[in-house]
């Protein structure tokens, strides 16, 4: 008979409780609409990343035109048809995915930033600081989103000082939007940070370190925005759908992503005259659009469950 015991470190691997990071984990791999959003996710991002790899296999360049041959059908050198101009639909989608990810992305982020900031001011300093911080957040939240950012995105940068080089390069466009966008979309940001903040200020370990005369800052990055995180990254993650949305939009009205750099946006604005002859042309990038809307979605709400508490996902 084999009666050898467990030894005592399996024992206590066995015994050691499941960290926070892992219980969530644990939590997310259980939804299954997160997981599909995220695998969905994963995929794209790896197809656009492909993008210069398909052109070399394939011979085509994403700006390459080509009159003789508009409108063209799949065929084994242009997988998904050529457009109005004869350029590579493919190569395109591609590329439009590139920006289209990145400035939801950056966007989303960037708005993080400036909202975990303000929320961490106004939920440490109470009081006048707060109130004035706020108020500014209700001020921003009452704007009419669209309407505000046709206005930002149709102002010449060259007035603003900007070279005309830069004002005429691609950057120039993406960086104006990321920027735009985080301007009107920091607001839930803040407001979640706030709320996170003022909890985490009546408990024990901050009243411990402000007793010991930890400075602001080091109570805010050591204490307090740790055990914020939960909200920021479910923010975060539920904004970049909005973002990719609102980039889109303002690209099919014409003050997005300028041409011939693609977007899925602008990809939509040139297809809308050509419903009726070519359908397809507005098909794949609106399909895009809507795949990456709903699996951004369905991670959000993924992690929502996954870091609250109270979810009877968790239990």
């Amino acid at each position: 008979m084999n009666n050898l015991a467990t030894p005592p470190a399996v024992v206590a691997l066995a015994d050691r409780p499941e960290s926070v990071w892992q219980l969530r984990w644990r939590r997310l791999a259980k939804n299954r609409a997160a997981m599909a959003g995220a695998l969905v996710l994963l995929l794209l991002v790896v197809l656009v990343a492909a993008a210069p790899l398909y052109e070399w296999a394939f011979g085509v360049d994403v700006n390459d035109t080509d009159l003789l041959a508009r409108f063209a059908g799949p065929s084994r050198a242009h997988l998904l048809g050529t457009d109005d101009a004869g350029r590579d639909v493919l190569a395109r989608l591609l590329y439009g995915g590139r920006i289209s990810l990145l400035v939801g992305l950056a966007g989303a982020s960037s708005a993080a930033v400036i909202g975990t900031l303000i929320g961490l001011l106004a939920g440490y300093y109470r009081g006048r600081i707060e109130a004035v911080l706020m108020r500014f957040t209700d001020g921003v939240i009452s704007l009419p989103i669209l309407p505000l950012l046709i206005v930002f995105a149709a102002i010449d940068l060259q007035k603003l000082g900007f070279s005309e080089e830069f004002v005429r390069s691609p950057a120039a466009n993406l960086y104006r939007i990321v920027f735009i966008i985080a301007l009107v979309q920091w607001t839930t940001v803040a407001r979640l940070v706030r709320a996170s903040t003022l909890g985490l200020m009546r408990r024990e370990f901050v009243l411990a370190a402000r007793a010991q005369g930890a400075s602001a800052r080091h109570i805010l990055l050591t204490h307090v925005l740790p055990n914020a995180a939960s909200p920021i990254i479910v923010a975060l993650s539920l904004s970049v759908g909005d973002i990719i949305l609102l980039e889109s939009t303002l690209s099919f009205l014409g003050l997005g992503i300028q041409p011939p750099t693609a977007s899925w946006g602008n990809m939509l604005t040139n297809a809308q005259e050509l419903i009726s002859r070519a359908p397809q042309l507005a098909f794949y990038p609106g399909t895009l659009i809507f795949i990456t809307v709903i699996a951004v979605n369905f991670l959000g709400d993924g992690l929502q469950d996954a870091f609250d508490p109270r979810s009877e996902t968790n239990r």
